[in-house]
């Protein structure tokens, strides 16, 4: 690498780790100056809200990633430009894809971060984070999809309850279908289902069963009874927040678990999983972009510039959690409401590119 190369991506980098180091000690202290009030009511141990602290340092980096890049990339070329130094190098004979490439370099050193980060970091993080948040800041708050529970639990069993207590362990208006080549062999059904966790067993009050016969059906009819199902409570209701505290091979597994099962929340488990990969791509696309808008010298300075930045980022956000709430509520593909974003952006980005070189 030239000296031109080790000169920018430098700056690329410097400047990035030191805007992480400004935010997130700021975000700290702003969501614990909110939640201050809760911890102490609570009585939350020192220990643990210390590990709160650092679940947190990594999730929230991890989710404003690419802003973080976008906004330090427009400060550090802004300057550069300001200080006539992009006119000096591209009046040396530098074309504008060479005086790019350390950029990308620096991209793909972040986009590798980030995929580590995804990977390995932000789920173990997320999970200490939601089980936090849940236990001290959202008490009463129910952290699964407890009402209408519909899952085809195995290959051959579907179940239903209307809604399900997770606190006591006990669901309302239960049925349990049994199929054999796709022909219903029984139907359970119950007004309420309760499971006794030392026994390891369920409780069904109001229990019928059903034996679909070939002339007439059987049926068997008790006030209580105490039996074993091929499910436990995890299975029948996981939490929402589960894809986020996966590693990406038990998240695949898990998907496909959920998506056989009828799960309701798959479309937001995917949203999890394709996110892995389309992070690092907007690495990519946010640095040309900034680039490209702040490369020139500009009347006004680089207020112009980061005011433009901002705005940029935070269309990309808004794109970004628009399509994001429409696949976890609609049949949207998942697939589209992740990588839309980077697409519209990456039409820009070449847009953007291509006057810069002009």
């Amino acid at each position: 690498m030239k000296i031109l190369d080790w000169y920018i991506l430098k700056r690329y980098l410097f400047t990035f780790f030191i805007m992480l180091l400004l935010f997130i000690p700021i975000g700290i202290t702003v969501h614990l100056a909110e939640k201050i009030g809760k911890i102490l009511d609570n009585e939350v141990p020192l220990h643990e809200v210390l590990v709160y602290l650092l679940d947190f340092t990594i999730y929230f980096a991890h989710l404003l990633f690419p802003l973080f890049l976008f906004l330090s990339v427009i400060w550090f070329t802004s300057k550069l430009a300001n200080n006539t130094e992009i006119i000096a190098f591209l009046s040396s004979g530098v074309s504008y894809s060479r005086f790019l490439r350390p950029y990308m370099i620096g991209a793909f050193i972040v986009s590798i971060l980030a995929i580590i980060m995804g990977l390995f970091l932000a789920p173990k993080a997320s999970e200490g984070f939601n089980d936090f948040s849940y236990k001290y800041f959202k008490t009463g708050r129910s952290s699964v999809d407890n009402t209408n529970v519909f899952r085809q639990i195995n290959d051959t069993d579907i179940i239903y309850v209307s809604s399900f207590d997770v606190k006591n362990s006990i669901g309302n208006n239960f049925t349990l279908e049994h199929f054999e080549d796709n022909i219903l062999q029984y139907k359970i059904s119950a007004s309420s289902i309760k499971y006794i966790e030392k026994d390891s067993i369920y409780r069904l009050t109001n229990y019928v069963k059903r034996d679909i016969g070939v002339n007439e059906d059987e049926l068997e009819i008790e006030r209580r009874k105490d039996t074993l199902f091929s499910f436990d409570v995890d299975d029948l209701i996981p939490v929402i927040y589960a894809a986020e505290t996966k590693m990406y091979g038990d998240l695949k597994t898990f998907i496909a678990k959920e998506e056989a099962r009828g799960s309701s929340n798959v479309g937001r488990f995917k949203l999890v999983l394709y996110r892995k990969w389309s992070l690092p791509v907007s690495v990519f696309i946010l640095t040309i972009i900034a680039v490209a808008v702040s490369s020139m010298k500009r009347r006004g300075g680089m207020g112009v510039n980061l005011a433009l930045g901002i705005c940029i980022a935070m269309v990309f956000v808004f794109f970004d959690k628009i399509f994001g709430v429409m696949a976890e509520q609609s049949d949207f593909p998942p697939v589209i409401a992740v990588w839309f974003p980077n697409i519209i952006f990456g039409v820009l980005a070449i847009f953007l590119l291509y006057n810069a070189k002009r």
